[in-house]
């Protein structure tokens, strides 16, 4: 734990991670005695003047937030359970003792056809087709807008200095698909750097997702990297995985303009050791996931690997992974970890339940 903690605290000093806010993970530093706020609040939050979006919360959204330093955003998995990663990111943060009056968590809810037809609070909001929120699409019905430009709107909110005025860190974390989502938005979002000009700290953590945007043809092949057989997967390079036919929300990017984005921003990879089972029924088992290789685990280990070859073997110094031992997929332990908790809390941010975590190295 002491060697866990120097690691990150050096993170945390190198990118001034001590003054902090979070979006996905913008959780306020540990102060003694401190409780989290109950919550939830579910709330329609306004965007852009012009469309309503689901949020839970554990500050009201309207209400004055002039207190808040750090902003903690969770993204929900496939399940599209939001209220669930809020109260695990809120538990969390209890047993933390975070400062609730610094501390606004919040997790967004993309929903779609299938919950309209479960729930009647959805009117007017905007509904995705499937997946399609993972990986930017528009919505389908209601307002048209893409998921990664909630995302910047709902920054934008958030990012008002006359509403939140001590916000100096948002970090922006996922489970499995909102793992996938926090990937493919780390390296195409517009947000990130107008905030780092006005001064605000961006951070991303992303745990067990399905699969991995890849910025160039080539996936995991033996011990190297290669084009992948077009005869087994003829669109496996194609969004959410590769680099063709990308959503429009990416302006047409190139693959390396889009990695040079992606490797200049503070990322942090979490993957459960346990997480290795290519049958897991939520598993990405179409062909062009599976061209990352057979499980979560052993995806993101070829990812790591794949992201410092495409840099020439350097060192990519705002990139960290850690591996969570004996954890499977599980949002809950995840981002309770010893890990998370201190990218999410600071150092002194310890549960003597929380799975440990090794510091992956990258490899040659």
């Amino acid at each position: 734990m002491r060697v866990l903690n120097r690691l990150l605290m050096r993170r945390w000093m190198r990118h001034g991670m001590h003054c902090c806010v979070s979006v996905l993970v913008l959780l306020a530093s540990v102060a003694p005695g401190a409780r989290a706020a109950p919550g939830p609040y579910f709330e329609r939050v306004e965007l852009a003047g012009h469309y309503w979006f689901p949020v839970y919360a554990n500050h009201a959204l309207a209400g004055d937030l002039s207190a808040i330093e750090r902003v903690v955003f969770v993204f929900h998995g496939l399940q599209r359970d939001g209220d669930a990663y809020f109260e695990a990111a809120n538990t969390l943060a209890g047993r933390a003792h975070v400062d609730a009056a610094r501390t606004l968590i919040i997790a967004p809810n993309f929903f779609d056809g299938e919950d309209q037809r479960r729930r009647d609070d959805l009117q007017d909001l905007p509904l995705w087709k499937g997946t399609g929120w993972m990986e930017g699409d528009a919505a389908v019905v209601g307002p048209t807008v893409s998921s990664f430009q909630v995302i910047d709107d709902l920054i934008a909110r958030l990012a008002d200095p006359a509403r939140l005025p001590a916000l100096r860190r948002i970090v922006i974390a996922g489970h499995s698909g909102g793992g996938q989502l926090v990937d493919r938005y780390a390296a195409l979002n517009h947000a990130d750097q107008r905030l780092k000009a006005r001064g605000i700290e961006v951070a991303y953590v992303i745990a067990n997702p399905s699969s991995y945007l890849y910025f160039t043809a080539d996936r995991p092949e033996g011990d190297g990297f290669a084009p992948y057989s077009t005869a087994l997967c003829p669109n496996y390079d194609h969004y959410r995985y590769g680099m063709q036919d990308l959503v429009p929300y990416a302006g047409g990017v190139t693959g390396m303009a889009a990695f040079a984005a992606f490797a200049g921003r503070d990322v942090t990879f979490l993957w459960g050791t346990d997480d290795t089972d290519p049958r897991h029924p939520a598993l990405d088992k179409s062909c062009g996931a599976e061209a990352e290789g057979p499980s979560r685990y052993v995806r993101g280990h070829a990812y790591w690997t794949y992201e410092h070859r495409l840099a020439g073997h350097d060192a990519i110094p705002m990139h960290h992974a850690f591996d969570v031992t004996g954890v499977g997929h599980n949002q809950a332990r995840m981002l309770g970890s010893e890990c998370a908790s201190i990218l999410l809390f600071g150092p002194d941010a310890h549960d003597e339940s929380a799975a440990a975590c090794v510091a992956v190295k990258a490899e040659p």
